[in-house]
């Protein structure tokens, strides 16, 4: 996909026509001044998805970087079974309870 660039006087124009191409799109708009790169436009939804993707991105970057620290690490398989046994001492210590 291309970048979509408008000139900044578009916005002031016809702020609907740009707001709904940023919608139809789920693409950031490049706004201009003078010929020259400005600003950058984009609606909520595509702002909102855009920041979770950026989060997920930097809490992977800092798993793997503990991963290669040498942080101790779990198997899907491992996890489920601490989860597992976690539930039943749970259970086991509800049952005393009662």
């Amino acid at each position: 996909m291309h970048p979509i660039i408008k000139a900044s006087s578009e916005l002031r124009k016809n702020y609907n026509a740009v707001a709904e191409l940023c919608r139809q799109q789920q693409a950031p708009v490049f706004l201009t001044k003078n010929g020259k790169g400005d600003m950058v436009l984009m609606d909520l939804n595509t702002y909102s998805r855009r920041e979770e993707e950026l989060d997920t991105a930097a809490r992977l970057l800092e798993a793997e970087r503990s991963r290669l620290a040498g942080e101790k690490w779990y198997s899907v398989e491992e996890f489920r079974q601490h989860m597992l046994d976690a539930i039943a001492e749970g259970a086991k210590h509800s049952a005393k309870n009662k």
